[in-house]
């Protein structure tokens, strides 16, 4: 599965990098039936060899789209639609380098399968990593039918020109449909060729950058959509899960379904033996209707003997995580500058702060289900998924199958934001449809939901820099441990340190920041505690929410400790120098970039304007994730407290991105809304702590994300660029808890330094 994966992890900084590039690819046009089709190959991992392909028509490995003989386009999607509009986006590129008439395109969200290669959604990879790649296949597209045109024409290749979905030669014009109907469509490019095909320069593109509706939009709002909660096959019975006290470790000792037995509809209880060890302790309440199934769980008796970790608390796990930050030699050295050590043993002075972000759970708006069954020796699982790759080889080992005997069927994603990235959920449908012989649909109810998240990891984080007479920075240090959600899932991702110790880059990414302060130290450490407690997972932003969380706030803390303006003293350390010059071709310009959107959003806000009384600005900034995949983010908060009650109400946020080249801006400006939105929702409302080995909070009714009421105005802007295309999904959500507790400084004086900011915590600081 490694091999397969489109990215390769830099050890240096766990930076994200492109897998294979473009030129170990071929690229094939042929045939196929009604249509043509325009495919990449890969030599290896391809099922036929090209001239096989053409003649029979069964090569698919990785294709890009297909042209109809009617004239409709479809572009195939690899990635999982959640509100994004992910597939306009990526349709778009692929239209403008074709030339085609947007009208005749449509989407194919695509099922799992080999040929597609690792299939994930997450990180803000999708744009960033198929810009080029179907560039190039529309570029390629565009030439051979302008070639072919030509020929039906009977004119020369030169007189052609392609717009619209046509070729047109002066005054005379042929349809693709009609080039596909009646030319000879089959050509191959080696990899030579494939390196010469020319695509646009960003001043000839027509789609990219330009505003349209999303294809998916009419579906959704027309109530065709299909979700992963509406499949349905004839035979189904419906399953409700009964969750053990802990994540792990738990065992059976008996059920008692006596009273279930009086439900209508309740058909029996069944435990789960699960040989992955991902629902140990399970069992399924087995119905005709969800109805019947919900009602009947709550009248099954089941007794546990519970794992070891029954008894833990949010506490335990921010404790433990602190005597980790205060072990020598315990973690990973992601980023080990010299001098740090001679900076802080020769400082004039040195500001050291402890930083505390709770436990977060996901809450998407459709609580996980799957539906599992056999058909015709391949067991289906019927799901909305982010991350197929990684849950297909744990579905094979729970069925004791081949992991081609598995296939995961497509559907929209009622939310995702990183849970559907580990598909955990759909093990135990698999393991009952086993059981039972027949089709089970699973659906989980809110508290099932909460109780078996994989949620964000309290985490604890401890800041240091040290400081010359002249209150110039001279070294840094930044520790921070939490549980590891790829440690857990996926280890053969965690690339190696620079003292040799395996890491978590995404419980560490935006840590390795473009700031130049002399030496810098990061350390990231795994709290195992919390890595037996619960299932660690992705959470939108990934570990940059909590982790840049503690870092803009120490940034702004040692501007005030300095005495200078919060921008001010980010500018002076935003240096394009050394290793933070950047590279081409994803983080050109540096640091002068994140420099560049803190100028903007300093003229796009309210900074430096007086403000009412207990009303402040804070700002914050980020690179986003990865170091090799930068979406330069700043932002500025505007928020009032009041003094008597400790509430803090968020008034405005402001906001400029830099994501390089825009693809579709309507989607763009709907990620950074959302995106900042959430940051705020956790940094001012929503949040859970463990009790007893699971959450508190398990339905809405006491975990409260942001009501509508509490929506601040936002203004935003992106920056004008033809640089890179890189992710919009995460980063905001990254700098608006920073940038809302340096407000709260700012307004009231007082230093909120644990998420979430809850109003009781600044009451006790101002009367403090």
């Amino acid at each position: 599965m490694n091999k397969l994966f489109r990215s390769l992890l830099n050890p240096d900084v766990g930076a994200v990098n492109h897998g294979p590039s473009l030129s170990r690819r071929g690229f094939l046009i042929g045939a196929m039936g009604t249509g043509i089709t325009l495919a990449f190959y890969r030599p290896g991992l391809s099922f036929a060899e090209p001239q096989e392909v053409i003649q029979s028509q069964a090569f698919e490995p990785t294709i890009w789209y297909q042209i109809e003989n009617d004239g409709r386009i479809i572009v195939n999607i690899t990635e999982a639609e959640m509100g994004q509009h992910v597939g306009t986006a990526l349709a778009r590129i692929v239209a403008d380098e074709l030339e085609a008439d947007w009208s005749d395109v449509e989407l194919n969200h695509v099922d799992s399968d080999p040929k597609w290669g690792m299939m994930v959604t997450g990180g803000s990879w999708s744009v960033w990593e198929n810009f080029m790649p179907l560039s190039r296949a529309g570029a390629a597209g565009r030439q051979v039918l302008i070639e072919e045109g030509a020929k039906l024409l009977g004119v020369r290749v030169s007189e052609c020109r392609a717009r619209n979905s046509q070729v047109i030669a002066g005054s005379r014009s042929i349809t693709y449909a009609e080039i596909v109907q009646r030319g000879n469509m089959s050509r191959s490019f080696s990899e030579d060729e494939l390196e010469k095909i020319k695509v646009k320069k960003p001043s000839e593109r027509r789609f990219i950058g330009q505003e349209t509706q999303a294809l998916d939009i009419p579906d959704k709002t027309n109530g065709t959509s299909i979700y992963g909660i509406d499949a349905k096959v004839d035979n189904m019975v419906y399953s409700r899960p009964l969750i053990p006290p802990t994540r792990y470790g738990a065992t059976i000792n008996s059920i008692d379904d006596s009273e279930a037995k009086n439900v209508d509809g309740y058909i029996q209880t069944i435990q789960l033996n699960d040989p992955t060890d991902t629902v140990p302790g399970w069992a399924a309440v087995i119905a005709t209707s969800f109805h019947a199934a919900n009602k009947a769980a709550a009248k099954v008796k089941v007794d546990w003997t519970p794992g070891e970790t029954a008894k833990v608390s949010e506490q335990d796990i921010l404790d433990h995580g602190l005597k980790l930050i205060e072990k020598d030699g315990v973690g990973a050295l992601v980023v080990n500058d010299a001098g740090v050590d001679d900076a802080f043993k020769n400082a004039d002075s040195i500001l050291e702060q402890d930083y505390i972000a709770h436990t977060v759970l996901h809450f998407q708006l459709e609580p996980v289900n799957a539906l599992a069954y056999q058909k015709d020796g391949i067991w289906e699982i019927h799901t909305g998924n982010q991350w197929q790759s990684l849950i297909l080889p744990t579905l094979a080992k729970a069925l004791d199958v081949p992991e081609n005997s598995v296939i995961m069927r497509t559907y929209m994603l009622g939310g995702g934001f990183g849970r559907r990235l580990n598909g955990d959920y759909a093990v135990p449908a698999a393991l009952a449809a086993k059981a039972l012989n027949r089709p089970v649909k699973m659906v989980f109810t809110r508290e099932d939901d909460a109780r078996f998240d994989s949620v964000r990891s309290p985490a604890y984080q401890r800041m240091r820099m040290a400081f010359d007479a002249k209150g110039n920075p001279t070294g840094m240090e930044h520790h921070a441990t939490a549980g590891w959600p790829t440690q857990v899932l996926v280890p053969a991702f965690m690339p190696e340190a620079s003292n040799g110790e395996k890491f978590d880059p995404f419980a560490i990414h935006g840590a390795a920041h473009w700031y130049s302060v002399g030496g810098h130290r990061l350390r990231a450490i795994s709290n195992d505690l919390a890595n037996k407690t619960f299932r660690p997972g992705w959470l939108r932003s990934v570990g940059s929410g909590w982790v840049n969380w503690a870092l803009e706030s120490f940034m702004d803390q040692a501007a005030h400790k300095t005495g200078q303006d919060p921008i001010d003293f980010r500018l002076a350390l935003l240096k394009a120098e050394g290793k933070n010059a950047g590279e081409a071709p994803n983080s050109v310009g540096g640091a002068n970039r994140q420099a560049n959107v803190l100028r903007q959003v300093r003229e796009l806000s309210e900074w430096g304007q007086d403000m009412p009384k207990d009303t402040g600005l804070g700002v914050a900034t980020t690179y986003g994730q990865e170091r090799n995949m930068p979406t330069w983010t700043a932002c500025v908060a505007k928020v009032h407290v009041d003094r008597n009650t400790g509430k803090v109400t968020l008034e405005k946020l402001s906001l400029v991105t830099d994501a390089g080249t825009v693809v579709h801006p309507d989607g763009a400006r709907a990620q950074v809304e959302g995106a900042a939105l959430w940051g705020a929702s956790m940094a001012l409302h929503e949040g859970t702590e463990f009790e007893n080995g699971e959450v508190k909070d398990q339905n809405l009714n006491t975990y409260s994300p942001m009501r509508i009421r509490d929506v601040p105005e936002i203004e935003q802007a992106f920056v004008d660029s033809t640089e890179t295309s890189v992710g919009l999904g995460e980063p905001a959500t990254t700098v608006v808890g920073p940038a809302i507790a340096n407000a709260i400084f700012a307004a009231v004086g007082v230093r909120m330094t644990e998420l979430p900011i809850r109003r009781e915590a600044v009451l006790a600081a101002l009367k403090g």
